[in-house]
């Protein structure tokens, strides 16, 4: 904490000391923006911490929305005990990937949102609230939920996938609120650009772990308390015959889903700069 405060502080003060735009002198108006972007990581971690203090003790949701696959439900007591419990192996790299959000998010912001005013163009003021709500909403929200897939939180799956949907949401409510002030093409044309990078990186995101999450063994026993409902043969084994139509089926998904975010991802960036344009 102490690190990211340093490094936060630092970037944020440099941004501001390389000018404001505006007329008028920088008050605490242009600095609150940045107060916020370097503290609420900080506040939603530890709020993050404070709500999610039972963890892995946590009731199991009564609906199950997660439905690929055979599965079969065992106790809290029983998933503990299974060698994959944990949040550890391929899920440091979720965990890892989630985390670094914050600081990519927070770089972008500095580096093509300057610093302003309380006089400026109503396009630009309404640019700067936006683009200051999408960095700290987006890094706190990945901030809790990097700490409910730490304390093995059984809502982290759909907490993340809450998240991905406010995100997108998010990059499309900026385009269209900020199109509707007048915005200049030499600014519309940069923004269009930063937006359709976040909404790659989401789906890119989407299309790595969405699959992971559903389908990973780890992740079901670990969030899920649930285990595979393997299909032995007389001798007590697993048939090869069901491995392979287990690995057909997973590979057909995969590929399925594959098309299904690259449509979407066109489909997303088109509609971007429809509302930019």
């Amino acid at each position: 904490m102490a690190f990211w405060l340093i490094l936060a502080m630092g970037a944020c003060s440099l941004r501001v000391s390389l000018g404001s735009v505006g007329a008028g002198s920088t008050d605490l108006g242009t600095a609150l923006p940045y107060i916020l972007v370097i503290v609420m990581p900080l506040v939603s971690m530890g709020l993050a911490l404070k709500w999610f203090a039972d963890g892995e003790n946590m009731a199991q949701p009564d609906l199950r929305l997660a439905r690929f696959g055979k599965w079969r439900v065992v106790d809290s007591a029983q998933a503990k005990a299974h060698p994959l419990y944990g949040a550890s192996g391929i899920m440091v790299s979720l965990l890892v990937g989630m985390l670094l959000n914050v600081p990519v998010r927070v770089a972008e912001f500095l580096v093509a949102i300057p610093a302003i005013t309380s006089v400026v163009p109503s396009w630009l003021s309404v640019l700067h609230f936006m683009m200051t709500l999408d960095v700290v909403l987006l890094t706190s929200l990945y901030t809790i939920a990097f700490v409910a897939a730490l304390r093995r939180v059984p809502l982290f799956p759909r907490l993340l996938v809450a998240v991905w949907c406010i995100d997108l949401a998010m990059q499309l409510s900026v385009a269209q609120l900020v199109a509707a002030q007048g915005l200049p093409a030499s600014v519309a044309a940069p923004l269009q650009t930063l937006l359709d990078a976040n909404v790659k990186k989401v789906l890119i995101s989407v299309g790595l772990w969405a699959p992971y999450l559903l389908l990973s063994r780890r992740v079901n026993v670990t969030y899920r308390h649930r285990v595979e409902a393997l299909t032995p043969d007389p001798s007590g084994s697993i048939t090869s015959s069901w491995l392979h139509r287990v690995a057909l089926a997973t590979r057909d998904r995969h590929a399925r889903l594959k098309c299904e975010l690259n449509s979407s991802a066109r489909i997303f960036c088109l509609v971007l700069r429809q509302k930019l344009t």
